[in-house]
């Protein structure tokens, strides 16, 4: 099976605490349109295989996000641990959520962003991280609070 060829887009995030931006692997669909192919770690109102409209401000820079052109049905969690267990534990707690069509991805051992597939129970995977909110475990979002602010082309 050939290799997909995937290249990079960028999200501003200007309002964001712990980064100015992201950037995301993504598959070039023409049309400066792009399929990601990342979880964001950052950005809020993105997601696994959503399809943006992305264009590069200049040669130089990656094509920045503009707008999401297509949803792809799946939906991001963001997970952060308040326990002392240590990032292999934290991974293996957050397996469990597999049962659901959620999985994870760490970035630190603390920090986690957990994708739901489209045909995943997204309100189970709520549930159960909303037990562990209750036993002092983590706290989550899921970015419904605001978005990515795109930059003006």
């Amino acid at each position: 099976m050939p290799q997909e060829e995937l290249t990079k887009v960028h999200i501003d995030l200007p309002n964001n605490p712990h980064t100015g931006g992201e950037a995301m692997w993504a598959k070039a669909l023409g049309d400066d349109l792009y399929e990601l192919r990342n979880n964001p770690f950052f950005a809020y109102g993105l997601n696994f295989l959503d399809v943006v409209h992305a264009v590069s401000l200049t040669p130089d820079l990656k094509p920045s996000v503009l707008k999401v052109v297509r949803r792809s049905g799946h939906r991001t969690i963001w997970v952060t641990f308040t326990d002392s267990d240590h990032g292999d534990a934290r991974a293996q707690r957050l397996t469990l959520l597999n049962q659901w069509r959620g999985f994870h991805e760490g970035l630190d051992g603390t920090y986690f962003v957990i994708d739901v597939e489209p045909e995943g129970d997204f309100a189970a995977v709520l549930g159960q991280l909303a037990r562990w909110r209750e036993e002092a475990i983590l706290t989550y979002h899921t970015g419904q609070e605001g978005g990515f602010t795109p930059r003006s082309a």
